[in-house]
């Protein structure tokens, strides 16, 4: 019964990318409305996480922010059936990108891609993977009809190279030395094991500092890339490798790079992703910020 459930959704999926990008973009506003008000757990989460961020705030206005959110969430969540289904010529049309020259070097480089969690990110991945074929980490979902759909979207064009994250840094740093620009998502809380603590918006954040360590393993540039939902689709913005990169020190490093993602976040704080508990992970003696 499961399964049938899932092939019906799916199917659902399915049609709906047939639907112009206003319709989608409605329904996700009902969708993200709908959310708003009856997930509760995940609200909490995105309340904190921006009373955290920004304390200058009044609650009002903290809760607004929270609400354009979900809906910004979920209009890219619609909007990912599109990247699964649509055609390549809508989809360039929908997703625009410049800065395309950064993707790779001439002088042969590895290539880091960061892309901090912007509702945008999978848009971006789809118009990147277009014009260049890199590697990314892929997560396998538990029900195998939703990670076939997952795994073949992320598919359909130049394919990328799919790693686990189990696999560990090892395949990454073959994966850059063998030429494949790496699509890396810097900005989540996977526990103290692999972690330094650096702040972002001047909290204590656990951040692995993978991007200072594989750049000094590799030699590689960091390309950041940004992905903006706008009224008519996506902006994709591929920018100059950092210069100076990496600095003094690992630490410095990703005290960089959580910077660079703040003045990002404030440029368009909606679509940031405060669904997630960023600061789940506390310092020794802290205390903890989500019930």
């Amino acid at each position: 019964m499961k399964r049938l459930l899932t092939y019906v959704l799916v199917g659902i999926l399915w049609l709906l990318h047939w639907l112009p990008l206003p319709a989608l973009r409605a329904l996700g506003w009902g969708l993200g409305c709908l959310l708003f008000s009856l997930g509760r757990e995940r609200r909490n989460v995105a309340l904190t996480n921006l009373r955290l961020c920004f304390p200058e705030k009044s609650e009002a206005e903290r809760v607004d922010l929270a609400r354009r959110h979900f809906v910004a969430f979920s209009r890219s969540v619609l909007d990912r059936t599109l990247g699964w289904w649509a055609s390549k010529e809508r989809l360039q049309r929908i997703i625009r990108i410049t800065g395309e020259e950064h993707l790779s070097d001439p002088q042969g480089r590895a290539t880091i891609l960061l892309s901090p969690h912007f509702v945008g990110l999978d848009a971006g991945a789809s118009r990147i993977s277009m014009c260049v074929a890199g590697c990314t980490v892929f997560s396998n979902q538990k029900n195998p009809v939703l990670n076939k759909v997952l795994y073949e979207g992320r598919r359909r064009f130049n394919p990328p190279l799919m790693l686990s994250r189990q696999d560990g840094m090892r395949k990454i740093v073959k994966a850059l030395k063998d030429g494949y620009p790496f699509y890396y998502l810097p900005d989540m809380d996977f526990g103290p094991k692999e972690s330094i603590f650096s702040p972002f918006f001047g909290v204590q954040a656990a951040t692995i500092p993978a991007l200072s360590r594989l750049a000094r393993l590799t030699g590689a540039r960091v390309v950041p890339c940004i992905t903006r939902q706008v009224a008519d689709g996506y902006d994709v913005e591929v920018m100059p490798p950092w210069e100076n990169f990496p600095g003094a020190s690992v630490e410095a490093d990703t005290e960089f790079m959580n910077k660079f993602i703040e003045n990002q976040v404030l440029q368009m704080p909606e679509q940031y992703f405060w669904l997630h508990k960023r600061f789940k992970t506390r310092p020794p003696g802290e205390q903890r910020f989500y019930k």
